[in-house]
C-alpha cells in the first residue's frame, strides 16, 4: 500500500491540484490522479462527477500508485484514457524509456524487471527507485496497470471476444485477465462492456 500524497506531485502542491480538479482543468489531465477516500475510487482531474470535499481526497502521481493504494478506477472518467503525463519526457529519459518498453510488452509474459533495467542501461534497484520517485509504483505495478488500460480500451471500443482482448492486452491467460479486471472494477469484463460508454467502429 502506498501512502496518500498530500504534499507535492510533480512539483504541484495540494492547493494547486485541488484548484485544478475543482476547475476540471484539462491541462492537468494525466499529470495527477484524485483518490476519493469515501468511495475507494480514483479519477482524472477532468472527471464530470460532483467533486468530493477536499478532506476526502488524496492525490497520486500515477494510476498505478492509486491502484496500489487500493483505489478502483472510475467508470465515468475512465482513467485508462488519460493522456500520458508529459512530466517524464525530456530529462527523465530512463523512466520514459522504461515506460515505452513496458507499453511494448517488456514485462508481459516472461519479461523481468532485470531485463527491462538492462535494456535501459541501469540496475534493477535503481530502476525501481526511479519508478518509486516519479510514479509512486513499481515497474511490475505499472505494467499491470498498463495491461488493464489496454484491455479496457478494447472492451469499450471493439467487439473483440474477451479471449482475444486478454491476449492482445498482454495477460498470460484468460483466467488471469478475468481475475485482474474483476479485482480492479468489481465487475467481470463482460459486465463492464455493458455499462461502459461505447464507440465501436
Amino acid at each position: 500500500m502506498h501512502a496518500p500524497v498530500t504534499a507535492a506531485v510533480h512539483g504541484l502542491d495540494f492547493d494547486t491540484m485541488n484548484a485544478a480538479r475543482l476547475a476540471r482543468d484539462p491541462a492537468f489531465d494525466g499529470v495527477f490522479f484524485i483518490a476519493v477516500k469515501t468511495t475507494g475510487i480514483y479519477c482524472r482531474p477532468v472527471c464530470r462527477v460532483r467533486p468530493p470535499l477536499a478532506r476526502n481526497i488524496a492525490f497520486y502521481p500515477s494510476a498505478a500508485a492509486a491502484e496500489g493504494a487500493g483505489f478502483r478506477p472510475c467508470l465515468k472518467c475512465r482513467p485508462e484514457s488519460a493522456p500520458f503525463c508529459p512530466a517524464w519526457n525530456g530529462t527523465r529519459t530512463t523512466v520514459d524509456r522504461a515506460l515505452k518498453l513496458i507499453d511494448a510488452g517488456a514485462l508481459d509474459g516472461n519479461g523481468t524487471v532485470e531485463q527491462l533495467a538492462e535494456r535501459c542501461g541501469v540496475g534493477p534497484r535503481h530502476l525501481a527507485r526511479l519508478f518509486a520517485q516519479h510514479l509512486g509504483a513499481s515497474p511490475i505495478a505499472v505494467a499491470q496497470t498498463r495491461r488493464v488500460q489496454r484491455a479496457m480500451q478494447m472492451i469499450a471500443h471493439t467487439r473483440l471476444p474477451m479471449t482475444e482482448i486478454a491476449h492482445a492486452a498482454g495477460f498470460a491467460s484468460l483466467r488471469r485477465f478475468n481475475e485482474v479486471i474483476a479485482a480492479r472494477y468489481a465487475r467481470t469484463p463482460t459486465a463492464l462492456r455493458k455499462v461502459r460508454p461505447h464507440n465501436v467502429t
